[in-house]
């Protein structure tokens, strides 16, 4: 199991969040300062995986960014890099060559990518095509929604004049 999944930036900075995991915010904090402590400091010719806390950090870098997964120690590590380069794959294909300020200004897409690849820090969808499909029939919904919304609220307007 995913118990929670991280992506930092080169410099320290959180980009994405997602916790499988309950915990609290006093130690949410915690852990993501430790993680990319340990993480970070690494070298580039280093294993991806870290034992932490009696859990197992699988981390990947892409670019600028680290994703980090933290499973159960008897979790397979190489399934875990395997979702992590699924997930950015995806996001790839979405983006167009995604970059770290794709992640900051379309976070949500970002998210919304993420949960139709897990659920409860379990594999749900690896088919990239089914992801994408569900992730552009979200995009046209949205897209309808605003021009229902802003029909409205011409007629409102006119109907107030």
């Amino acid at each position: 199991m995913i118990h929670f999944v991280l992506l930092i930036s080169r410099q320290g900075k959180v980009r994405l969040t997602k916790w499988y995991t309950p915990y609290p915010q006093k130690q949410r904090s915690k852990v993501i300062k430790e993680i990319s402590a340990l993480v970070l400091t690494r070298g580039p010719k280093l294993c991806n995986f870290v034992d932490w806390q009696g859990y197992r950090v699988v981390y990947k870098r892409y670019a600028s960014l680290y994703f980090c997964m933290c499973i159960d120690p008897a979790d397979n590590e190489l399934e875990t890099l395997q979702i992590i380069h699924h997930y950015v794959e995806i996001l790839d294909r979405y983006f167009g060559n995604v970059c770290e300020l794709d992640l900051i200004f379309n976070f949500h897409k970002a998210y919304f990518i993420l949960d139709e690849i897990l659920i409860a820090g379990e594999l749900q969808e690896s088919n990239k095509k089914a992801v994408l499909r569900l992730v552009t029939t979200q995009d046209a919904l949205v897209e309808a929604a605003k021009e229902e919304a802003s029909s409205l609220s011409n007629i409102i307007a006119q109907a107030t004049k």
